[in-house]
């Protein structure tokens, strides 16, 4: 079986993203939506809101499945013998850090990095502009699924 990991925070998860996972899933058995703890990042959502924001928008491809993780990416990889990462690039600054991170990634645990170019439709999305913009009431609908909208709002709004 052909298994990929595609990791992020997701806080929230963007159309840019799930524009990556649809065309992962259309390429690889199975596609895990690794949801990442990040101590030092501080998120809007807790990590257990973000896998169900994630499994709710996700759940019409079968073989996704959503999952979370809490330290390197490559020991997630390594517990669960996953040998590619999957991720978007926007622009070519996403390309200067991911590609360290790949190449530190081969070396730790020799798992490889696959990256898929944004839809130019999303190239600039990612989601800390769309809490930005929802923060100022802005309309963030092109940006986040509807399911989210309402998640999204109530949280900004203190709720």
């Amino acid at each position: 079986m052909n298994r990929v990991v595609c990791p992020g925070s997701f806080d929230p998860i963007t159309f840019g993203h799930l524009d990556i996972i649809k065309r992962a899933s259309s390429l690889f058995d199975e596609v895990i939506i690794a949801v990442m703890v990040n101590q030092t990042k501080k998120t809007l959502f807790t990590v257990e809101e973000r896998i169900e924001m994630v499994r709710e928008v996700t759940s019409k491809y079968p073989n996704v499945k959503v999952d979370s993780w809490s330290g390197l990416l490559v020991d997630y990889c390594k517990k669960n013998d996953i040998s590619i990462i999957v991720k978007g690039l926007r622009a070519v600054t996403d390309f200067d850090y991911e590609l360290q991170m790949s190449q530190v990634n081969l070396q730790l645990q020799e798992v490889e990095t696959l990256f898929l170019s944004t839809a130019p439709a999303h190239s600039f999305l990612s989601s800390s502009l769309v809490k930005e913009i929802a923060s100022y009431g802005g309309d963030v609908s092109s940006y986040i699924p509807a399911a989210l909208l309402e998640r999204l709002k109530d949280r900004l709004a203190g709720n």
